[in-house]
């Protein structure tokens, strides 16, 4: 583990404890067998009309089975899906610098029905596509026995029915359904797999009825027969289509069509060989940081490339990629950083101290933005505590910074931490100390809470970072089978007053070629100088016993 001046070089393991639960019913978590691919061959960010390339993974199936993907929606950090055999999957990317470089975990279960019965057969359990309403519920399309379904929550029995895109599956093929689903503020879009112009293939669906209409093929795939597959939309009705093809000899192709409000379908980019392609069934749409982000996953049919061993994809054999895009457009008009724009927000709310009524003492860290207020919590962390405040007193972090900000693609936003200290400058530092591990203090790396960064265990000493939302991940996991996550990250003192001056420098601009490794990126373009740091009140005791 390498964390002193960087608390996160273990993202993945954060992120898979710190999300939101997942679905019942399923397997433990695994880490997958992944290898990096590239789109073109040495070409990196390669751009392809209105796209960037931002990296992508080749997943093996292992013993799991691991394949089958037909569907994806990105949510809460993660890419949910489905599978044509009747199961769902979750996946959990993982970025370097921007870069999809990884699938740090995955959590396979089975679709019920409505009774709460596994769909068994190929016929029964042929998922296509899914999408997650506003309220939270869950669509899924299948094929074969055409219908869309309703879950609460997946893993659990279907709920209902949604009968809103009868008409498209009134003539279906038993192969040929609904492929494309997803949900947008005030609707729903469903494609079917054809592109006959005589037959309308997509339906927009409203509390006012289903309008359908034809969304042909772009040129560079039509004539190699594509057809729409999957969809995803941004939260401002703009949606994106995937269209896919596959002809003997001459390979897989993809398209990307965009459908933004009152306006015409707009070709965003053909992938065609010899990129690297396979059968591409799965689509989800990301936004961060004003950015838009692309996720295709390809459909391997249980016919993976790895279980013939010396085969390729010419050979018959198929592949599971997952690839990252970046939709190319003008930069989003910066907010400005100011506390004041934090000031209403959910993210200016202090955190909340576990324990009020243990021994604490207040300290103040002037910014250059304004003042911060952390309870140090004395009593239940005297170790951490004690030092922090030792450099307080002794003057050490005067004209030091926050010099990095990590943020997560997680609910609600901003989401991440703030790291500030000494960065090992020699005239600044103390000796390091004892780890006190929140197994044993009882404090938790909830928002607001203020931890200690370190290589490890008991070299911990002047730098620090402040949670934005609940990073729980950071806590001490007895059952984690590394020993760094066994002993978590010490917690010692929660921002009392001030979150929107510490959510204010977390959304100053950071320098893209900034920092090694997994921090490369998350340094501030201008870190911010703290100016002072004093105790502010006299330590507070625990009332007398009764």
């Amino acid at each position: 583990m390498t964390l002193r001046r960087s608390v996160f070089a273990l993202l993945a393991a954060f992120l898979a404890a710190a999300t939101a639960a997942l679905p019942a019913q399923a397997q433990d978590e695994f880490l997958p067998f992944t290898t990096t691919i590239e789109l073109q061959p040495g070409a990196g960010d390669a751009e392809v009309g209105d796209l960037i390339f931002r990296g992508g993974v080749e997943i093996a199936p292992d013993k799991a089975g691991i394949g089958g993907i037909s569907g994806i929606e990105w949510h809460d950090g993660r890419l949910y899906a489905v599978a044509d055999d009747g199961r769902w999957m979750v996946l959990t990317p993982d970025d370097i610098a921007g870069r999809l470089v990884d699938v740090s975990s995955i959590r396979i279960g089975d679709l019920r029905d409505l009774k709460g019965g596994k769909l068994g057969s190929k016929q029964r359990g042929d998922a296509e596509a899914i999408t997650r309403l506003p309220s939270g519920e869950w669509l899924i399309a299948f094929e074969q026995e055409h219908r869309i379904w309703r879950y609460a929550e997946l893993g659990s029995a279907a709920t209902g029915v949604e009968s809103g895109a009868a008409a498209l599956l009134a003539s279906a093929e038993p192969n040929g359904g609904i492929e494309t689903l997803t949900a947008y503020d005030g609707g729903l879009l469903a494609c079917g797999e054809w592109a006959d112009p005589a037959r309308p293939n997509c339906l927009r669906i409203t509390a006012a009825g289903a309008q359908a209409f034809h969304l042909p093929a772009p040129a560079g795939i039509a004539e190699a027969g594509g057809v729409p597959t999957d969809a995803a939309c941004k939260g401002d009705g703009t949606c994106y289509v995937l269209f896919r093809s596959y002809t003997p000899g001459n390979g897989n192709r993809a398209a990307i069509v965009e459908l933004a409000p009152d306006a015409e379908p707009k070709t965003l980019a053909v992938l065609a060989p010899p990129m690297l392609l396979d059968n591409f069934e799965g689509l989800a749409v990301r936004e961060a940081q004003g950015r838009t982000y692309l996720y295709l996953i390809s459909d391997d049919n249980f016919r993976n490339c790895e279980a013939k061993p010396g085969a390729k994809a010419n050979d018959g054999c198929q592949r599971t990629l997952l690839m990252k895009f970046e939709v190319k457009g003008p930069p989003a008009e910066a907010v400005p950083a100011t506390p004041e724009v934090f000031a209403a927000a959910p993210t200016a709310r202090p955190g909340t101290r576990p324990f009020p009524a243990a021994a604490s003492v207040s300290v103040e860290i002037v910014t250059e933005l304004g003042p911060i207020t952390i309870a140090l919590e004395t009593e239940r962390a005297p170790i951490t505590a004690g030092n922090f405040l030792r450099y307080i007193e002794e003057g050490r972090f005067k004209g030091t910074t926050f010099y990095r900000a990590v943020r997560l693609p997680l609910d609600p936003q901003p989401n991440g931490l703030l790291q500030g200290g000494t960065r090992g400058d020699p005239k600044r530092i103390l000796p390091p100390i004892a780890h006190e591990p929140t197994t044993q203090t009882g404090l938790t790396h909830t928002h607001g809470a203020v931890s200690m960064a370190m290589n490890e265990p008991g070299t911990a000493d002047g730098d620090f970072f402040i949670m934005i939302e609940d990073q729980t991940g950071f806590d001490a996991d007895p059952t984690a089978s590394e020993a760094a996550w066994r002993a978590g990250f010490p917690v010692f003192g929660y921002v009392t007053a001030g979150m929107e001056m510490v959510a204010a420098i977390h959304a100053a601009a950071r320098d893209d070629q900034a920092g090694e490794g997994v921090m490369r990126g998350e340094m501030l373009a201008a870190p911010a100088k703290i100016i002072s740091a004093r105790r502010v009140d006299s330590q507070t005791s625990p009332p007398p016993p009764q």
